[in-house]
Protein backbone atom coordinates (compact mmCIF):
# COMPACT_ATOMS: atom_id res chain seq x y z
CA UNK A 1 0.00 0.00 0.00
CA UNK A 2 1.20 3.48 -0.48
CA UNK A 3 0.05 6.80 0.94
CA UNK A 4 -0.91 9.75 -0.95
CA UNK A 5 2.28 11.74 -0.60
CA UNK A 6 0.27 14.78 -0.07
CA UNK A 7 -1.66 13.02 3.21
CA UNK A 8 1.88 12.36 4.96
CA UNK A 9 3.33 15.90 4.24
CA UNK A 10 0.05 17.09 5.53
CA UNK A 11 -1.02 14.95 8.69
CA UNK A 12 1.71 12.66 9.82
CA UNK A 13 4.21 12.88 12.81
CA UNK A 14 6.92 14.96 10.96
CA UNK A 15 9.72 13.60 13.28
CA UNK A 16 9.40 10.58 10.84
CA UNK A 17 10.25 9.88 7.86
CA UNK A 18 7.40 9.63 4.82
CA UNK A 19 9.11 5.93 3.64
CA UNK A 20 8.84 5.24 8.06
CA UNK A 21 5.09 6.19 7.78
CA UNK A 22 4.26 4.28 4.98
CA UNK A 23 5.64 1.06 6.37
CA UNK A 24 3.89 1.65 9.96
CA UNK A 25 0.87 1.13 7.84
CA UNK A 26 1.62 -1.37 5.87
CA UNK A 27 2.53 -3.17 8.64
CA UNK A 28 0.50 -2.36 11.54
CA UNK A 29 -2.46 -0.20 9.82
CA UNK A 30 -5.07 -1.17 7.00
CA UNK A 31 -6.42 0.89 3.65
CA UNK A 32 -9.73 1.62 4.91
CA UNK A 33 -10.02 4.68 7.12
CA UNK A 34 -13.30 3.78 8.36
CA UNK A 35 -12.23 0.29 9.28
CA UNK A 36 -13.10 -0.69 13.49
CA UNK A 37 -10.95 -3.80 14.53
CA UNK A 38 -12.43 -5.51 17.89
CA UNK A 39 -10.46 -7.79 19.97
CA UNK A 40 -11.43 -9.23 23.27
CA UNK A 41 -8.67 -10.52 25.04
CA UNK A 42 -6.83 -12.45 21.91
CA UNK A 43 -9.96 -13.35 20.05
CA UNK A 44 -11.49 -10.96 16.78
CA UNK A 45 -14.25 -10.05 17.13
CA UNK A 46 -16.17 -10.20 13.88
CA UNK A 47 -18.37 -7.06 13.10
CA UNK A 48 -20.17 -5.73 10.27
CA UNK A 49 -17.85 -3.28 8.27
CA UNK A 50 -18.86 0.08 9.20
CA UNK A 51 -20.71 2.01 5.67
CA UNK A 52 -20.00 5.48 6.63
CA UNK A 53 -18.53 7.12 9.92
CA UNK A 54 -21.75 7.34 11.64
CA UNK A 55 -22.22 3.82 12.06
CA UNK A 56 -18.23 3.66 12.39
CA UNK A 57 -18.69 5.88 15.55
CA UNK A 58 -21.56 4.12 17.21
CA UNK A 59 -19.37 0.63 16.58
CA UNK A 60 -16.94 2.31 18.64
CA UNK A 61 -18.82 3.57 21.30
CA UNK A 62 -20.73 0.46 21.49
CA UNK A 63 -17.56 -1.73 22.67
CA UNK A 64 -14.74 0.58 24.03
CA UNK A 65 -14.30 -0.45 28.13
CA UNK A 66 -15.35 -3.99 27.15
CA UNK A 67 -12.94 -4.79 24.01
CA UNK A 68 -9.51 -3.51 22.98
CA UNK A 69 -10.78 -1.05 19.67
CA UNK A 70 -8.53 -0.04 16.85
CA UNK A 71 -9.82 2.90 14.58
CA UNK A 72 -8.50 3.64 10.71
CA UNK A 73 -6.09 3.62 8.67
CA UNK A 74 -3.51 3.51 11.98
CA UNK A 75 -5.46 0.94 13.66
CA UNK A 76 -5.40 3.47 16.65
CA UNK A 77 -6.39 2.60 19.77
CA UNK A 78 -9.67 3.92 20.46
CA UNK A 79 -10.12 3.66 24.01
CA UNK A 80 -6.59 5.43 25.12
CA UNK A 81 -7.29 8.26 27.34
CA UNK A 82 -11.06 8.00 27.45
CA UNK A 83 -12.95 7.81 30.53
CA UNK A 84 -16.58 7.79 28.51
CA UNK A 85 -17.51 6.26 25.19
CA UNK A 86 -19.14 10.01 24.54
CA UNK A 87 -15.46 11.81 24.43
CA UNK A 88 -14.97 9.78 21.08
CA UNK A 89 -15.50 11.91 18.57
CA UNK A 90 -16.02 11.21 14.71
CA UNK A 91 -12.90 12.92 13.72
CA UNK A 92 -10.67 9.75 14.21
CA UNK A 93 -11.96 8.14 11.72
CA UNK A 94 -10.99 11.12 9.55
CA UNK A 95 -8.01 9.61 7.33
CA UNK A 96 -5.72 12.90 8.23
CA UNK A 97 -6.71 12.99 11.53
CA UNK A 98 -6.21 9.75 12.09
CA UNK A 99 -3.00 9.46 10.59
CA UNK A 100 -1.63 12.78 12.94
CA UNK A 101 -2.71 11.00 15.88
CA UNK A 102 -1.26 7.59 14.94
CA UNK A 103 1.99 8.66 13.95
CA UNK A 104 2.29 10.49 16.41
CA UNK A 105 1.70 8.24 19.01
CA UNK A 106 4.03 5.74 17.08
CA UNK A 107 6.81 8.27 17.25
CA UNK A 108 6.23 8.01 21.20
CA UNK A 109 6.14 4.09 20.91
CA UNK A 110 9.51 4.25 18.80
CA UNK A 111 11.26 6.54 21.16
CA UNK A 112 9.81 3.98 24.46
CA UNK A 113 11.54 1.33 22.43
CA UNK A 114 14.75 3.16 21.42
CA UNK A 115 14.98 3.99 24.73
CA UNK A 116 15.14 0.43 26.40
CA UNK A 117 17.80 -0.22 23.66
CA UNK A 118 19.89 2.34 24.91
CA UNK A 119 19.04 5.03 22.07
CA UNK A 120 21.34 3.75 19.90
CA UNK A 121 23.26 6.56 16.94
CA UNK A 122 23.95 3.57 14.71
CA UNK A 123 20.76 3.46 11.37
CA UNK A 124 21.71 -0.33 11.41
CA UNK A 125 19.80 -0.74 14.36
CA UNK A 126 16.48 0.86 13.50
CA UNK A 127 14.89 -1.80 11.41
CA UNK A 128 14.92 -4.01 14.95
CA UNK A 129 13.86 -1.12 16.98
CA UNK A 130 11.11 -0.54 14.05
CA UNK A 131 9.79 -4.35 14.44
CA UNK A 132 9.32 -4.15 18.52
CA UNK A 133 7.54 -1.34 17.91
CA UNK A 134 5.14 -2.31 15.58
CA UNK A 135 4.91 -5.64 17.44
CA UNK A 136 4.29 -2.88 20.67
CA UNK A 137 1.59 -0.89 18.42
CA UNK A 138 -0.21 -4.59 17.63
CA UNK A 139 -0.08 -5.50 21.53
CA UNK A 140 0.07 -2.50 23.21
CA UNK A 141 2.90 -3.42 25.47
CA UNK A 142 6.44 -3.80 25.43
CA UNK A 143 8.70 -5.22 28.08
CA UNK A 144 6.10 -5.19 30.03
CA UNK A 145 5.42 -1.51 29.71
CA UNK A 146 1.74 -0.26 28.52
CA UNK A 147 3.13 1.55 25.49
CA UNK A 148 -0.15 3.76 24.75
CA UNK A 149 -0.21 5.04 28.46
CA UNK A 150 3.57 5.49 29.14
CA UNK A 151 5.29 8.65 29.36
CA UNK A 152 7.02 10.09 26.42
CA UNK A 153 10.63 9.43 27.03
CA UNK A 154 10.78 12.95 24.31
CA UNK A 155 13.65 13.85 22.29
CA UNK A 156 14.10 13.10 18.51
CA UNK A 157 13.04 9.78 16.97
CA UNK A 158 15.97 7.40 16.49
CA UNK A 159 17.71 7.49 13.07
CA UNK A 160 15.37 6.11 10.18
CA UNK A 161 16.92 3.55 8.04
CA UNK A 162 15.43 3.58 4.80
CA UNK A 163 13.54 0.46 5.41
CA UNK A 164 12.68 -0.94 1.88
CA UNK A 165 17.00 -1.11 1.65
CA UNK A 166 17.45 -3.56 4.16
CA UNK A 167 15.39 -7.01 5.28
CA UNK A 168 11.80 -5.63 6.37
CA UNK A 169 10.48 -8.48 5.90
CA UNK A 170 9.50 -9.48 9.78
CA UNK A 171 7.73 -6.20 10.01
CA UNK A 172 4.77 -7.10 7.90
CA UNK A 173 3.54 -10.16 9.40
CA UNK A 174 5.86 -10.95 12.21
CA UNK A 175 5.69 -9.41 16.09
CA UNK A 176 8.76 -10.40 16.78
CA UNK A 177 11.98 -11.30 15.73
CA UNK A 178 11.29 -15.01 17.43
CA UNK A 179 7.79 -14.97 15.80
CA UNK A 180 6.34 -15.08 18.72
CA UNK A 181 2.50 -15.09 18.90
CA UNK A 182 1.12 -11.42 20.06
CA UNK A 183 -0.01 -11.48 23.72
CA UNK A 184 -3.03 -11.14 25.29
CA UNK A 185 -3.31 -7.77 25.21
CA UNK A 186 -6.15 -8.21 28.39
CA UNK A 187 -2.70 -9.77 30.84
CA UNK A 188 -0.22 -7.48 31.62
CA UNK A 189 3.46 -8.60 31.17
CA UNK A 190 2.57 -11.16 28.76
CA UNK A 191 4.71 -9.99 26.26
CA UNK A 192 7.84 -12.02 26.74
CA UNK A 193 11.56 -11.42 25.41
CA UNK A 194 11.51 -11.04 21.78
CA UNK A 195 15.09 -8.68 21.48
CA UNK A 196 17.87 -10.33 19.68
CA UNK A 197 20.89 -8.10 21.69
CA UNK A 198 23.63 -9.84 19.32
CA UNK A 199 22.62 -7.32 16.21
CA UNK A 200 24.01 -4.65 18.71
CA UNK A 201 27.04 -6.49 20.48
CA UNK A 202 25.28 -7.70 23.30
CA UNK A 203 24.48 -4.38 24.57
CA UNK A 204 21.70 -2.32 25.74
Amino acid sequence: MILDAALIQQCADPSLKPAIVEQFIQSAGTTDPLAVTVKSGSRLVLVPRPQNADEALALIRDNVGRAVIRVGLTQFPAGVGVKNAIEIKADLLDPCENLRRGTRMFAKVLRIVAKWYGNPKSEEVFPQIFNDAVYAWKSGEFEGVGVFQAEDPSGAAPNQTELSKVDAGNSHDAVGPHDAPPPDESRPGSAGIRVDLSRIGGTQ
